[in-house]
């Protein structure tokens, strides 16, 4: 079972990650993005872009960092080989750019207890270097019970 004492509780802002137009072009190819804002510098300038627009899910590159000091906080309770990815979602205030170097905080917003499964959802709130918001990650994990 998870702690729902964790609930509320707010973890440390991550080190600064710098998005490399290379990470941006192997996640699109990852994700099967044709779209060549993710692909072409040009394209995106053209766009009115600085450099490549990452595909909108590429926030959870980001995100995985701060999902991983839920997993390492030993008051929490999460055991990882129990976890299932029920949700997610992003809400964005612009798209992330190669050349963006992103900090997130996250927060569990919710623990909630059902059949025997612990719902965890945390929200991952994703700056700029200047401190500007460009995303809200936001997780539901499903921790399933003991059998």
């Amino acid at each position: 079972m998870v702690n729902q004492a964790v609930e509320g509780k707010s973890y440390p802002q991550t080190t600064p990650y710098l998005v490399g137009r290379e990470k941006v072009r192997e996640f699109a190819r990852a994700v099967r993005s044709e779209n060549p804002l993710n692909h072409d510098v040009a394209a995106a300038q053209a766009a009115g872009y600085p450099d490549l627009v990452a595909p909108p899910t590429f926030a959870v590159v980001i995100q995985e960092h701060t999902l991983q000091q839920l997993l390492a906080d030993d008051t929490a309770g999460v055991d990882f080989s129990r976890v299932v990815h029920g949700d997610q979602r992003f809400s964005y205030s612009r798209p992330i750019v190669a050349g963006d170097e992103l900090t997130a905080t996250m927060t569990v917003t919710a623990v909630k207890q059902l059949g025997g499964n612990s719902m965890v959802t945390a929200a991952s709130e994703i700056m700029d270097a200047a401190g500007e918001h460009v995303v809200t990650a936001t997780s539901t994990l499903v921790v399933r019970g003991e059998a």
